[in-house]
């Protein structure tokens, strides 16, 4: 057996495990910072435009643009607000259903607060308790979208005038005041 046969030997097996390996691994779907592509069976999400809005998101970011919780939360929900999201609940009124209990499609809509002045929202993607939700939303990671994020209501009441998200698996950091959610459908329809 020659030098080359005998490191081919050696060293092929090995090689040629780790480039199946590489292989598999770039052929599965691409996790979210909030875990791996979310599947939904509901009634309440429309999948038509999260998708169109996912769409968007990729798009923008093709092209060097900034990802903004605003048109991704337009664009998935169907709530035909504009302006930054610390208005979307005041312009709401009269034209959208509002409330305090989450439902599927729904826009979360975030006060804004000291650190967050233009406010947030974001899409019920999930009920998954009286106290626990899943949103779908945009920039909370900087030009990144978070699907399936869990949000707790922490406020004393169960009304869910305040709320923890889930940042890392495990672990809720600090609490953010809600103005409420805002409801797909417009008002008198």
């Amino acid at each position: 057996m020659s030098v080359t046969s005998s490191m081919k030997a050696k060293f092929g097996l090995p090689v040629l495990c780790v480039m199946m390996l590489a292989t598999a691994a770039c052929s599965t779907k691409p996790e979210t910072k909030s875990g791996p592509e979310i599947a939904y069976a509901s009634q309440g999400i429309d999948l038509d435009r999260r998708a169109m809005a996912l769409r968007e998101v990729k798009e923008l970011q093709s092209k060097g643009a900034r990802v903004w919780c605003v048109p991704f939360a337009r664009n998935a929900s169907g709530v035909q607000i504009r302006g930054n999201a610390n208005t979307w609940w005041g312009k709401a009124a009269g034209l959208y259903e509002r409330g305090k209990a989450p439902f599927e499609g729904a826009v979360m809509a975030f006060a804004a607060t000291r650190g967050m002045p233009m406010g947030h929202v974001a899409v019920v993607s999930k009920v998954v308790s009286d106290r626990e939700i899943r949103i779908d939303h945009a920039n909370w990671s900087r030009n990144k979208v978070s699907l399936g994020m869990s949000v707790i209501d922490v406020s004393a009441a169960g009304d869910w005038s305040s709320v923890k998200l889930e940042s890392n698996p495990g672990a809720y950091g600090s609490a953010y005041p809600i103005n409420g959610f805002i409801y797909p459908q417009t008002a008198g329809l």
